[in-house]
This record gives structure tokens, sequence and C-alpha cells, in this order.
């Protein structure tokens, strides 16, 4: 897929990895609808920068609770941007709660922002694209933001790990169900950035990275674009992590 004219969704796209997945879909031509729960100021200040380096963005504020929601986000992204051929399923809750801390209220939280919402997203987003396309190249993506933790199992974070893995095997699924017109894929990235109000290192028990270069933002959002350039792919996970999902979690 050319990228340039293209209109995507991102969730969860005004800071951190969602950030630098919109600024780098911008760069690479796309217009771009940033959606934001709490972060208004972050989001207005990218899209003006993008505006003012001569792309389009818009901003959509929506919490992610359940159908309506995401049913009113996809049809108000495509409303402003005149239409959507990309989504960016990105926005995500992380807490580490093992199994004895994991209520019911907490079990639903993440489940419900990490996984039920990325999955009634891809339905309203799959509606909207109905229309077959001509030709035999996929007329639309959807890529989920995963974690390296889906390829294992790790203790202390019950249930964010759930809701990822369920994530990943929905990718998997919708790739099949909504092949040919649209791909469906996913990036698990590694430790990244600390988390929101947390220390600037990042303290993370997976044990140590095959590969030992630093990894950043930038290298989650060029998988992304990857995936969404290449029409050869679907039901596809790309782990940006160094290899550390190659090696075994240490024992808590």
């Amino acid at each position: 897929m050319d990228l340039r004219g293209k209109r995507a969704l991102v969730t969860g796209g005004a800071v951190r990895i969602g950030r630098a997945i919109v600024e780098t879909l911008a760069a690479e031509g796309c217009d771009v609808v940033i959606h934001y729960w709490r972060s208004a100021a972050a989001a207005q200040r990218l899209a003006r920068a993008i505006r003012a380096r001569g792309g389009q963005a818009w901003t959509a504020r929506s919490r992610l609770t359940g159908a309506a929601d995401c049913e009113r986000l996809i049809a108000g992204a495509a409303r402003r941007a005149g239409g959507l051929e990309i989504l960016i399923n990105n926005a995500a809750v992380f807490r580490k709660f093992d199994l004895a801390a994991s209520t019911e209220r907490r079990l639903l939280a993440e489940l419900r922002v990490n996984a039920l919402a990325p999955i009634l997203l891809t339905r309203a987003f799959a509606r909207l694209r109905r229309a077959p396309a001509s030709g035999a190249a996929p007329a639309a993506k959807v890529v989920n933001l995963l974690d390296r933790r889906v390829a294992g199992v790790e203790a202390g974070c019950l249930p964010y790990l759930l809701s990822k893995k369920l994530l990943a095997e929905f990718t998997r699924v919708a790739a099949l169900e909504l092949a040919p017109h649209i791909a469906v894929n996913g990036v698990a990235p590694g430790p990244i950035l600390p988390p929101p109000g947390g220390p600037r290192r990042i303290a993370d028990r997976a044990g140590r990275r095959p590969l030992a270069a630093p990894l950043t933002p930038r290298d989650v959002a060029a998988a992304v674009v990857y995936l969404l350039q290449s029409d050869a792919l679907t039901g596809q996970i790309l782990f940006v992590d160094g290899g550390q999902h190659l090696r075994p979690p240490p024992l808590p």
C-alpha cells in the first residue's frame, strides 16, 4: 500500500509510542486522526505540528469502554478525514497485578481497553470498508499493538498479559475473516519506555536482550509502516524487542 493520501486512525496517538506512529505516518504522507482520552493538549500540539509541516491531522476524543464508543469513534474519524483506510489499535493500559490482586474489576478494566476495544474498533472499521476493492491488493489495513510477552508466560501482570494474548489471537482470526480486502497484523514491542510517571530507567525483569542496541518508539513506528506498506502480509506479528521474546523470563 502506498501511504500517500491514505487516511489513518491511531488510538492513543497523542503520546509515547502512539505519537511516534502518528509522526511517522504523517511523514509518509498519511492524513491522520489522533485519538486521545486525557491527553488533549498533547493531541492538539501534535496535530498543529503536522499541519504546520503541510500534512493533514485531526483529533478525536473518546472513551474505549464499549461498542457504542468504538462505533462513534470510527464514524467520527471517517467523517473528519473523508474516509479511513488504516486503523492502528495502539491505546492500552498496563498495571502489574498478580493472580491474588486480579479482582473482577481489574481484569475487566484491562480486557476492555486492551482487547475488547480493538476488536470492536476493527469490526466497525470492517463495516466501514464493506465494499470490496478492485484489484488483488488489500484496500485497508489494521495493525494491533501487542507486547513481546505474548510469546510466553510471565508472572505478575495477569490481566495485562491475558488481554494482550487475546488481542494476538484476534489478530490471526481477523486476518482470516477479513481477507482479502483487509490485512490485519500486529507489532509486539519490548521495553521501549518507562511507564507513565515511573522512573526514567526501564526496569523490566524479562531478561537481557540478545541484541543490545537500544529500542525506541521510532523502531516500533517503522515496523508499523512496514506492515502497512506490504501487500503480502496478514496475520503476522513482528517483535520489536531485540530478540527478548526468545529468552524465557526469570522466575519471580
